[in-house]
């Protein structure tokens, strides 16, 4: 796979099973090496362990996130994530599973579409305002 930034769809089995992940997942290759940014559901989790290396969330506020390494695109990779939802911290073993034939670039995601929408909308009230205000300084 060529560096770059992808999305990849990321589906999650274990625990309960009220956990989610967000997909597609930001996955980012570099030197042969890709990192999959995973998005929890829950801002309860306070480190993964993958592949046996622990990791820690990269965020301090909202829903927990991590960089991990995919170990594997066409195998299931199991990861344990602690979570601090119950009494007590606990451990809990998940397994998720990539998509690899639905891989695509990272400015092709929902996500990335959502946001150009966004950026498009303020443009429009800015060039909005601006007519606006023209207009009142010719009167």
């Amino acid at each position: 796979m060529d560096d770059g930034d992808y999305a990849i769809p990321v589906s999650l089995e274990g625990g309960s099973g009220k956990a989610s992940v967000t997909t597609p997942a930001a996955l980012k290759v570099k030197d042969g090496t890709a990192v999959m940014t995973l998005v929890w559901g829950s801002e309860n989790y306070d480190y993964m362990i993958s592949g046996g290396v622990k990791y820690q969330r990269v965020n301090e506020e909202g829903y927990s996130t991590f960089e991990i390494p995919v170990t594997s695109f066409t195998q299931p990779m199991t990861v344990i994530a602690d979570t601090t939802a119950m009494s007590v911290p606990h451990e809990v073993e998940y397994t998720l599973t990539l998509s690899p034939d639905d891989i695509m670039a990272g400015n092709q995601t929902p996500q990335a579409a959502a946001q150009r929408v966004v950026y498009m909308g303020i443009i429009s009230v800015c060039a909005a305002v601006s007519l606006v205000k023209k207009r009142r300084l010719r009167k």
